[in-house]
């Protein structure tokens, strides 16, 4: 049976569905990440369906209201949340609500997920039992092994795209890809448009095996074409926020320092303790005050910085 395994983190939070010590979904909520899908902001209309949050930030609304004009006050319901671009980001996207009469804060991670085992830093860390880093590392590099081939996940601006490789037969690998395909894009969260390359075959009947197997494997909603004659298909889901993919993408440093204020917190070490970093990884922990704060009333010590340059950006360390 699965379950909903959640910790509170030192610059984010994260969960983890797991069934039989391994995860299937995952999530990282990153703290002041900004606007957060079903919040509900006031916010004042500008010109191009562009609105200016009350606060500060924007966003761009599916369409104006009959008899809107600019400059109008209104209430919007964020419905994805802004998308980082290598060039440029992608503004969030919302709606006019007109029944709105206040502003209303988005739901929590911890509240999306519903009923979850929440660890602490005294419980055994269950998400790195059923494999957490083994699955960020996967996200980071786009790369899932599966039985007989591999995926290589990749991001482009207009769809995320997975192409198929392996030593199996054409029909073989392409309904063995399918399975590994959908678990990946649920457990990466992985929405919007995707393209999936499969290997090329002259079957009818294997490709409709591969999509089969693939609807069997990714729970709804979602919408796909058929796999046509090169193999290729196209599958859409609803996408409210980034994947894990666009996140470790979008801030990879940032990730690293993280994920090594992770490992402190379940280092064992008790009392003062330094962080060996290296220098990009030195200057997020830097704007970030209250990490080292946290960490250190957690430790019950005063934690410091030491820059290593000669590490690479995750391989920073914890030492007494």
């Amino acid at each position: 049976m699965a379950e909903w395994v959640y910790e509170d983190g030192i610059g984010e939070n994260r969960a983890a569905l797991i069934e039989g010590e391994r995860i299937i979904e995952a999530h990282i909520e990153r703290h002041a990440e900004g606007l957060r899908a079903g919040a509900i902001v006031a916010a004042r209309l500008r010109a191009n369906r562009v609105i200016e949050i009350e606060g500060g930030g924007e966003a761009l609304i599916d369409t104006v209201p009959r008899g809107m004009t600019e400059g109008a006050k209104l209430f919007a319901l964020i419905t994805r949340e802004a998308l980082p671009e290598p060039r440029k980001p992608k503004r969030a996207k919302a709606r006019v609500v007109t029944d709105a009469v206040a502003s209303q804060a988005a739901p929590t991670l911890r509240d999306r997920i519903g009923e979850a085992r929440v660890i602490t830093l005294h419980d055994p860390d269950a998400l790195e039992s059923a494999g957490w880093s083994e699955m960020i590392e996967a996200a980071q590099s786009g790369y899932v092994s599966f039985e007989g081939g591999t995926l290589q996940i990749s991001l482009t601006p207009a769809m995320t795209v997975i192409d198929v490789d392996g030593i199996l037969d054409p029909a073989d690998l392409g309904v063995a890809a399918a399975t590994a395909a959908a678990a990946a894009i649920r457990c990466f969260g992985i929405a919007g448009s995707i393209g999936i390359d499969f290997p090329t075959t002259d079957s009818k009947a294997a490709r409709n095996a591969i999509a089969a197997a693939f609807d069997a494997a990714l729970p709804q909603p979602f919408e796909r074409t058929s796999v046509n004659g090169f193999g290729f298909m196209q599958i859409i889901r609803p996408r409210a926020r980034g994947s894990l993919c666009e996140i470790m993408a979008s801030d990879p440093v940032g990730h690293a320092a993280r994920a090594l204020l992770r490992r402190a917190q379940r280092s064992g070490v008790i009392g003062n303790a330094a962080l060996v970093v290296p220098q990009r990884v030195e200057r997020i922990i830097g704007e970030n005050p209250d990490w080292l704060a946290t960490l250190g009333a957690q430790l019950g010590g005063r934690v410091t910085l030491r820059v290593d340059p000669s590490l690479a950006i995750g391989a920073g360390y914890v030492e007494t």
